[in-house]
């Protein structure tokens, strides 16, 4: 069994930013910008700012659409991440929750599986489909901008531990960019091949217009 703390350690090695001071925690109250938030003013620092402890506690996932929650430690939760190149999250799935296909523009992504069994998966520019069945204390990479997605195979919660080559990786969900927004049924049907009936019953349930 792989420890969650030995995998979290070796994710330093995501980072290829070179340290030119010792740490930039984010000011939150200032924008947050491509190259990151500004530092907090140095007097103000505190050693809070370097600990999250959200992960240890499972997402609420109930009423969610796919039986899923993810619990981030993002910048904007965890600001002593700010420009060192890395984040973590939490995934709880209930038995048969599903992560949709989605894509972080910002980030590559590894994941620890830590409680039951998940088919995982991702799909190359080349269109070639990379998936395996994991089980308690595999490990499987995703690399950036790429669509990939996750799956509870087992009759059990499912619990993972997740980390990331960004503090802020983006999200961008195939199905909620096609039906949850006012994009226009006729252009996604001339575009994705799909019948209009199916197009409006999928805005439907993502909460659609047009």
């Amino acid at each position: 069994m792989i420890s969650p703390i030995i995998f979290i350690f070796s994710l330093l090695l995501f980072s290829c930013h070179a340290a030119v001071q010792d740490f930039c925690v984010a000011d939150l109250t200032a924008p947050d910008t491509p190259a990151g938030y500004a530092c907090k003013k140095a007097a103000n620092v505190t050693v809070d700012d370097f600990v999250f402890s959200g992960l240890g506690v499972a997402a609420n996932t109930t009423g969610t659409f796919n039986k899923a929650a993810v619990t981030p430690a993002f910048v904007a939760q965890f600001p002593g991440l700010n420009g060192l190149g890395l984040s973590f999250a939490r995934l709880d799935m209930e038995p048969g929750g599903v992560v949709p296909i989605h894509t972080h523009p910002g980030a590559s992504e590894a994941i620890l599986v830590l409680e039951g069994k998940i088919i995982a998966g991702f799909v190359s520019s080349a269109n070639t489909v990379y998936y395996k069945t994991l089980k308690k204390g595999d490990v499987m990479i995703f690399p950036q901008g790429l669509l990939h997605f996750q799956v509870n195979a087992g009759a059990t919660p499912v619990q993972v531990f997740v980390s990331f080559s960004s503090a802020n990786p983006g999200l961008q969900i195939l199905d909620l960019s096609l039906f949850s927004n006012d994009f226009p049924s006729e252009l996604i049907a001339a575009t994705a091949f799909l019948d209009i009936p199916q197009i409006k019953k999928l805005k439907a349930f993502f909460g659609g217009t047009g």
